[in-house]
């Protein structure tokens, strides 16, 4: 496959039906060979790998996902808990895989698997914008035509193996990527719920208030922060980036119940079990 086709591909997964992605999830190795550039000569792929979608509001329509980018350190408070200096630590981002995600529909409380190799589980709540046009080297002043939808999301972080291998000067994937490491809820189109500038992004556990801060204290707005990333990696539809979280994470336990909040999207909430 060409790289003009390869980009088309890409840049037109995002408009499928259901119906279109059901047979997108079946036959998906075969789809992502062939977007990677590999001609698969009427060869068959050894396994089917399902194809990780959202719902959007409000529609019948699927938001495929490629590709999980998180920025991080992006409340300045934050930082600082994290032992950064926001004044002079530029933009970085990681990412997690795409079957990470754990869906929560909106108005129930998911199970949310306590995972292995770690006694510190941290909450992290987050604004996620989700890529509908792609690009590289994007203008901040154009980055947010960019974003088709927005949701809420949690980066859930094995917290003492980050800080373990961050100490070691190691890459920290396990403490941040690994099975349900990333619940979000589904889609709202931009189109009806505007961007998010500024509102109110809270997180409480067991009822009780932990983390509450304005989107308008990013260090770096979803905009600068598309920009950024479009210098390092070509964006596509089905990209999807966590935006930061405020101050105050800290750690859960079996039994306790999260529930997280933006101003204009309906709350999320899991248990812990």
């Amino acid at each position: 496959m060409t790289e003009k086709a390869r980009r088309s591909f890409i840049q037109n997964a995002w408009g499928m039906g259901a119906a279109a992605l059901s047979t997108l999830a079946a036959g998906s190795v075969a789809s992502s060979a062939q977007a990677a550039g590999v001609e698969l000569g009427g060869k068959k792929p050894v396994f089917n790998v399902p194809q990780v979608v959202l719902p959007v509001v409000g529609s019948e329509e699927l938001y495929p996902i490629r590709r999980i980018y998180c920025i991080g350190r992006n409340y300045a408070a934050h930082s600082r808990e994290m032992g950064s200096d926001p004044t002079r630590e530029p933009p970085f981002f990681f990412q997690k895989p795409t079957d990470a995600i754990q869906y929560v529909p909106i108005g129930a409380v998911v199970d949310h698997p306590y995972p292995s190799l770690t006694k510190n589980y941290h909450y992290e709540a987050e604004l996620v914008a989700a890529i509908g046009v792609g690009g590289k080297n994007i203008s901040i002043e154009r980055a947010l035509d960019h974003v088709w939808g927005y949701t809420l999301g949690l980066d859930m972080t094995r917290r003492d193996l980050q800080r373990a291998l961050g100490d070691e000067k190691k890459p920290w994937e396990i403490g941040k990527s690994f099975d349900y490491s990333a619940p979000i809820g589904p889609i709202h189109k931009v189109a009806k719920t505007g961007h998010f500038k500024e509102g109110a992004i809270w997180l409480k556990v067991n009822g009780v208030t932990k983390q509450s801060a304005n989107l308008n204290q990013m260090i770096w707005s979803v905009a600068e922060q598309i920009s950024k990333l479009s210098e390092a990696f070509e964006l596509f539809p089905g990209d999807i980036i966590y935006s930061g979280t405020p101050e105050n994470v800290g750690p859960v336990v079996k039994g306790d119940v999260i529930e997280m909040h933006i101003d204009g999207l309906p709350n999320l909430s899991v248990k812990i079990v």
